[in-house]
């Protein structure tokens, strides 16, 4: 692809702008942990909630909505739609309670909920594993997809070399500045590549091949062009087996650990609620990340994806992820070629950022200085973080390039080997038995049971496969923790009372600790209950409305509008009551 010396210019911008507002905050960033990790707890909810959908905006899912898209039509990206009943949940039940807890990282509060040799033993162990094991193979797998990107964009550059550039300038940033760069650097990023892949879609859709068809409406057919799937076991566009479906609404928003969508607002997403400036932050910073992530992204996305399919009718299926990056190199011309390159760089720069910043922050948190530095000065643990960023960074692009070959293959690796986990990390909050020991068996359990699926499968017993065995993995997880639950005991009641004054979870759950049978009632949480479900109406009325407009179905996005405006109504007036709840 030849790129003209135009879009090498805005290439070097968006490079030059990136690492420079990252670096102009390097000094505040390196003064305490608590700024290089959280900002130092002052970012205004705009920037942290656009921080979170520029971290899961990688470099890899405009590619894989355009594999979803050519291989089922619109209704196949039900398989990650599903998860904004979890986004919701986050809004209303866990917003307030991360920024309300204090930490550093979400595993530190796990020594704030439980106590003992056990409570240390977990915090040590999700910080290597969450930390350095799962955080490599997500940052090889944003590799990965940068890898192919490259290859097309650029074929004149080795794409090792390519990736291995944008990721040493990546880590420049985030090792001198934290998460202030990352954050800044994020809002940045968000916008150059949602406003490329908005002009991608527009040029997509107005391609000599469309238009001669009549549109995307008359050149595809109607079944690829559904929002709701048909429930149909044979395959094909539009439809989905009824069984797999269930799986994605019922089971695995709850119950599965996923970059940005772990159940309870964890990981990355809670160290983001975490540097927010208050609670009233915390949560706006949960909703705008709701509606940006699935409103604003999905539609330029999947237009492009379906003009790919009519512009490259013949492609085989090996190539249909690519078919989105054969856009850009096809159709485009100078400047929007080079806008589209940068925006994919911001878009895999801004993942891996939080990655190595997240990433490292519990190998420093929660392994090191809690087991090995305790007396070293905060100097000491930025030091160290540094070190563990380089140390991400190196073992991941090594995966990228001799290990792994398929992003879907790690997808499914994740959503199966933690289905179940979420049942306990939805329900500490909220019940005050659930023990350290239960936590790790929710987090060990669905691995051995993975693998003894997978024994079977190699003796000739058939198993059910992704996503059906979710309802298999998820209930055997939660039998399994409950056992603990109950054999462990609870917690001893200095930690619980200490957790509960800290944190002032509200519902029935916690009225043993309590003694207040007015804060710990069920009619305490049914506000939250009912903005929950409001703001699940409210996303995808507004998500289908926006669908049903841009397809000239305006009778359909008139309903589909009606639901999101009456649902956005009852989700403010459930916040302002939360908001004057919790003064």
């Amino acid at each position: 692809m030849q790129f003209s010396s135009g879009d090498i210019l805005l290439i070097v911008l968006y490079f030059g702008l990136s690492l420079g507002m990252g670096l102009m905050l390097s000094r505040r960033g390196g003064a305490s942990l608590s700024e290089y990790f959280l900002s130092g707890r002052s970012a205004p909810w705009w920037l942290v909630g656009t921080g979170m959908v520029a971290t899961t905006f990688a470099a890899d899912t405009p590619l894989a909505v355009t594999g979803l898209v050519r291989g089922g039509g619109i209704s196949a990206n039900w398989i990650w739609w599903s998860a904004a009943i979890g986004a919701a949940l986050t809004v209303f039940f866990f917003a307030r309670l991360w920024r309300r807890a204090g930490v550093l990282t979400d595993l530190e509060f796990i020594e704030l909920r439980y106590s003992g040799p056990l409570a240390a033993f977990l915090r040590g162990f999700k910080a290597i594993y969450f930390g350095l094991f799962l955080n490599i193979v997500v940052m090889a797998w944003v590799n990965l997809a940068m890898y192919k990107i490259a290859a097309v964009l650029f074929p004149e550059i080795d794409p090792r070399l390519a990736v291995s550039a944008a990721a040493a300038a990546t880590l420049l940033y985030v090792a001198l500045t934290g998460l202030w760069g990352v954050a800044i650097a994020d809002a940045f990023q968000f916008a150059v590549a949602m406003g490329g892949c908005i002009a991608l879609a527009w040029f997509a859709a107005g391609h000599p091949a469309v238009q001669q068809a009549g549109g995307l409406g008359a050149a595809l057919p109607e079944a690829m062009l559904q929002l709701l799937p048909r429930f149909e076991s044979g395959g094909g566009a539009g439809s989905i087996a009824s069984s797999a479906f269930l799986a994605y609404v019922l089971v695995q928003w709850w119950a599965s650990w996923y970059p940005g969508q772990e159940p309870g607002g964890g990981g990355y997403i809670a160290q983001r609620i975490m540097s927010a400036r208050d609670e009233r932050h915390g949560v706006k910073a949960a909703l705008w990340f709701l509606i940006a992530h699935y409103c604003v992204r999905s539609w330029p996305w999947i237009l492009a994806a379906l003009a790919a399919i009519v512009i490259y009718p013949g492609l085989d299926a090996a190539h249909g992820e690519e078919s989105y990056v054969y856009l850009i190199r096809d159709i485009l011309g100078s400047p929007w070629r080079g806008l589209l390159a940068a925006a994919f760089l911001g878009a895999y720069m801004s993942t891996i950022a939080t990655h190595l910043n997240w990433g490292a922050s519990y190998v420093v948190n929660d392994f090191l200085r809690r087991f090995w530095m305790r007396k070293q000065q905060e100097q000491g643990g930025i030091r160290a973080a540094r070190v563990v960023s380089l140390l991400l960074l190196v073992l991941s692009l090594l995966l990228s390039f001799t290990v792994l070959k398929s992003v879907q293959g790690a997808w499914e690796f994740l959503l199966s080997c933690t289905a179940g986990m979420g049942f306990v990390l939805i329900l500490r909050w909220y019940w005050w038995r659930i023990n350290a020991l239960a936590e790790i068996v929710a987090m060990v359990a669905p691995l051995w049971i993975v693998s003894a699926m997978k024994l079977a499968a190699s003796l000739g017993v058939e198993v059910p496969a992704s996503p059906q065995n979710l309802f298999w993995i998820a209930p055997a997880v939660v039998v399994c923790t409950l056992a603990a639950v109950y054999l462990a005991g609870p917690e001893s009641p200095q930690t619980l009372q200490r957790f509960y004054q800290r944190v002032r979870p509200p519902g029935p759950g916690w009225l043993a600790i309590s003694g207040d049978p007015q804060r710990s009632s069920w009619r305490v949480l049914a506000p939250d209950f009912a903005g929950w479900l409001s703001a699940v109406l409210m996303i995808y009325g507004l998500l289908f409305a926006l669908g049903a407009a841009l397809f000239g179905r305006y009778a359909e996005a008139v309903g589909w509008g009606a639901l999101a405006l009456a649902a956005s109504a009852i989700v403010a007036w459930m916040l302002r009551r939360q908001f004057r709840r919790s003064e």
